[in-house]
């Protein structure tokens, strides 16, 4: 991963095809919220296939908490969907054939030239994809468990949800006061629609 993606900085805005060919850009697929990027080598690789096939239910707790998931990999569209749907997924799978992600982030994992793919990665976000933590997936166990990333949910949803603790004086007077651009959804930040996700 190149030297410059730490923690506080911006993920790049890249914009990919997702699974159904249609072009998405990072930042669309965000929008306000936090979010988790999977970065993989592809459906070929079974790690990928069950790093994929654990985050379902992780990804149901994510809908709920207002928190966006996207998988990005060397695949072409047609392996991206079969991949998606193989695993059951429902959040947006990208393809990058032309490996950009992979050369700007300099992720190229030179130890499978057949496939070349990325050296998998998963990219917690906080809402403006500010870098909250940085996974290096290239062995299994370097990958983040589902409680890794609850915690660090948590922590990026503490630190961007201004109504975190509700049952604070201060809160409670702004409600009563009509302020209610300190609550989510009102001030500004909204769930998708299940169908943009898709």
């Amino acid at each position: 991963m190149r030297s410059d993606m730490t923690p506080g900085a911006t993920f790049p805005d890249y914009e990919l095809s997702d699974h159904t060919g249609k072009h998405r850009k990072l930042s669309e697929l965000q929008g306000q919220e936090p979010m988790v990027v999977v970065l993989g080598r592809g459906g070929f690789c079974p790690k990928d296939r069950r790093q994929a096939e654990g985050l379902l239910e992780l990804h149901r707790e994510m809908e709920v908490g207002y928190c966006r998931l996207v998988t990005i990999t060397t695949d072409n569209i047609t392996q991206t969907y079969e991949y998606r749907s193989g695993v059951g997924a429902h959040w947006p799978f990208l393809s990058d054939t032309r490996r950009i992600v992979q050369k700007d982030l300099d992720i190229a994992e030179y130890t499978d030239p057949v496939h070349n793919p990325m050296i998998p990665h998963v990219v917690v976000l906080e809402p403006g994809r500010v870098i909250h933590k940085i996974y290096n997936g290239y062995w299994f166990f370097g990958r983040p468990t589902v409680e890794e990333l609850r915690q660090d949910l948590r922590a990026v949803s503490r630190k961007c949800r201004p109504d975190w603790d509700i049952t604070t004086p201060e809160l409670r007077v702004a409600w009563q006061q009509g302020r209610k651009d300190l609550f989510y959804p009102y001030g500004g930040a909204s769930a998708l629609p299940r169908d943009e996700q898709d």
